[in-house]
């Protein structure tokens, strides 16, 4: 792969461990990866130079949290909740049914066309979820489909307790054949811990059934109300709980101690539990925000994720998810940046290779039509995605 120096960036947000935004910058690829950063004037020679126009260079969005695998739509469920009917869990079944329907190829299709739209969007990582199967062999077949289409893949059997089902048969059929039917494909095992779906016991039996495969964890929690959602990913050290709209100053101290020993500075040591927030989703639903500013204060570490679904959440735009976090979460844009890259990238244990423009990473970048990365929040909803670079290649 021949050498690239892309020059001629406004402002490059390297959202490195010091927050370096460089002035007049460029970046230099070689096989895929970043090879070097600095000043325009001082950059080295390259095969191939790309002029950026003056414009706004920052990592790819890295998506921790998504659920692309699926059919059909509920736009239904939202109008009628935008009327005032209240969000609940039980909604979920009518997509398991519409994605049951799709063939092999049809389901392949609608996955590559979600993750694509992310992508031309400046989604150059993303995770997805399982979760619309609801039993062994569709669980089994979303996970071999999607495997290949997706950057991570979580197993989201417990998502819902199908109808007709005993909830302790269903966890421990979660818990063992299709968990066995599905390790193979999967980096992440997560649980919906919430009123309507698993209780806490129930979701501990799923995560230790994780735990002891060797397979990483996850948490759905806190989203419809208090609950134990943080204490069991605490508990477990999980990558992330995501939601977190409902947190006591308990839940936000565990989030914030499960840091205390990583040295932020060097950012070495273990990671802590990541606290996932989700704004598209909480305007969607008309839950309270999940209170970012509060954990940010406390010491904890968040991401911001698309949490793309039928239900809740059906957008990929994390230009827009950025946005709400500096609009209505009162992140600053720094912080929101970082939490929509690096962020993502810790919640999905991949920083050492994603989430960040530093010499080494893969060469993930996303390219503003704007010169600066304020114009994100300053000119919400607006086109903003003007080129996206994949390990050096443009994609967009």
């Amino acid at each position: 792969m021949a050498s690239l120096l892309l020059t001629n960036i406004a402002q490059l947000n390297t959202v490195d461990a010091d927050g370096t935004v460089l002035a007049d910058a460029a970046v230099l690829i070689e096989n895929g990866l970043i090879a070097w950063t600095g000043p325009a004037g001082q950059a080295p020679e390259a095969e191939e130079t790309h002029d950026l126009g003056g414009r706004a260079v920052l990592p790819g969005w890295v998506d921790s949290h998504s659920h692309l695998i699926f059919g059909g739509d509920r736009a239904d469920e939202f109008v009628a909740r935008m009327a005032g009917q209240d969000y609940a869990a039980g909604g979920i079944a009518v997509t398991t049914s519409a994605t049951r329907s799709l063939d092999d190829q049809q389901l392949a299709s609608a996955v590559r066309a979600r993750r694509t739209e992310a992508l031309s969007m400046g989604t150059t990582w993303m995770e997805t979820k399982t979760g619309y199967g609801l039993d062994v062999a569709e669980e089994a077949r979303h996970a071999r489909i999607a495997r290949p289409l997706v950057e991570q893949l979580t197993f989201l059997g417990a998502h819902l307790v199908p109808a007709g089902w005993d909830a302790e048969q269903y966890t421990q059929t979660v818990a063992r054949p299709m968990l066995d039917e599905v390790a193979g494909d999967v980096d992440f095992v997560d649980v919906f811990c919430e009123r309507g779906a698993f209780t806490e016991e129930q979701a501990r039996q799923v995560l230790q059934a994780a735990t002891h495969r060797g397979i990483a964890t996850k948490v759905h929690g806190n989203q419809l109300g208090p609950g134990p959602g943080v204490r069991l990913a605490v508990e477990f050290g999980s990558r992330s709980v995501d939601h977190v709209n409902y947190l006591d100053r308990q839940d936000v101290a565990a989030l914030a101690g499960s840091w205390a020993h990583w040295e932020q500075a060097t950012r070495t040591g273990r990671p802590g539990v990541v606290a996932t927030c989700l704004p598209a989703c909480d305007l969607s639903t008309r839950q309270p925000l999940a209170p970012g500013r509060d954990l940010l204060d406390a010491g904890a570490v968040i991401a911001l994720a698309s949490n793309c679904n039928p239900g809740t959440s059906y957008t990929s735009n994390m230009n827009f998810v950025v946005a709400t976090a500096v609009l209505q979460m009162h992140l600053s844009l720094p912080e929101a940046l970082e939490a929509a890259t690096y962020g993502g990238a810790l919640a999905l244990g991949v920083q050492d290779h994603v989430g960040s423009i530093e010499v080494g990473k893969r060469a993930d970048l996303h390219v503003l039509d704007a010169p600066s990365a304020a114009h994100l929040a300053y000119r919400p909803g607006m086109p903003l995605t003007y080129a996206v670079y994949q390990a050096g290649q443009r994609r967009v």
